[in-house]
């Protein structure tokens, strides 16, 4: 089986691995097909096709994860195969690396009130100078001293839970959706698991994504087969991935393991190529 690996990341967002390092990693692994989904950035999958440019062993296709305001709170959209320098990808790229600062600033601004000494240039050295997140914020927390782990940051002071109603100035789910249909890609549900109701899938299925990720390391067999049928259900593509960080974290070990044949990713190829031939 031809596999492929939907769902990577990379130094620059919240991963631990140069994207050149990955595009070899991957080779080794006999991956056919991968794309570098950062977190609101296209600028791993740039440096990543810097290297697979120079072979012929392995595809990378444009990827990005795109973090968007679903009803007032965050959903994770993967979008694949549009084009990386269409002016209104650039253009959202640019809103979210600002709108990640001023949600870090919140978040620093919250913990200084409760008496920990960080600030955002700290968190941007952590972050190689890529997109922030909390798993940056969560690194200085546990280099400082404040925490003993990585896990315990999350659990006594940066979850949605310990935060509250976080400061968000994300694109909607419906602007994101619209975007990347203008640059002609597709747009995927990332790692619905436990996160929707059937209800909030069919929401964003009205709102028009294209598909949805099935396969993914936080996906038992009992979850695939719910997410394959719900998806069945409304025509929608499916893909998938190993979530891969490069660091320590759980799912590293599914790199080259937690994959999908290929023959998804052509299915995924034929409609965005379609696309771009009616946005001409």
């Amino acid at each position: 089986m031809a596999k492929a690996d939907l769902h990577i990341h990379t130094l620059a967002s919240d991963g631990h691995m140069r994207p050149a390092d990955v595009v070899k990693q991957a080779i080794k692994q006999k991956l056919e097909i991968i794309a570098i989904t950062d977190h609101d950035t296209l600028k791993g999958y740039r440096k990543a096709q810097e290297t697979a440019s120079k072979t012929d062993e392995i595809r990378l296709l444009p990827g990005i994860e795109i973090t968007a305001d679903f009803n007032g709170r965050e959903c994770h959209l993967l979008a694949y195969c549009f084009d990386p320098d269409h002016s209104s990808i650039r253009q959202l790229t640019r809103d979210h690396y600002q709108s990640r600062l001023k949600r870090a600033q919140w978040i620093i601004d919250q913990l200084s009130q409760k008496g920990f000494d960080i600030d955002i240039e700290e968190v941007k050295a952590e972050a190689f100078r890529g997109n922030i997140g909390r798993p940056h914020i969560a690194e200085v927390l546990l280099n400082k001293g404040y925490v003993g782990s990585f896990k315990e940051a999350f659990i006594r002071y940066l979850s949605d839970q310990k935060l509250g109603p976080i400061y968000n100035e994300y694109y909607t789910h419906h602007k994101v959706i619209d975007t990347v249909k203008e640059a002609g890609g597709a747009v995927i549900i990332a790692h619905p698991g436990k996160l929707y109701t059937d209800r909030e899938l069919q929401t964003l299925v009205v709102a028009g994504v294209d598909g949805i990720e099935t396969i993914h390391p936080s996906h038992n067999y009992k979850t695939q087969k719910r997410i394959e049928q719900f998806a069945d259900r409304h025509n929608l593509l499916i893909t998938g991935g190993s979530d891969f960080h490069g660091g320590a974290e759980k799912y590293q070990k599914y790199f080259g393991i937690v994959t999908i044949n290929t023959k998804y990713v052509y299915r995924l190829l034929r409609l965005t190529n379609k696309r771009k031939e009616m946005t001409v």
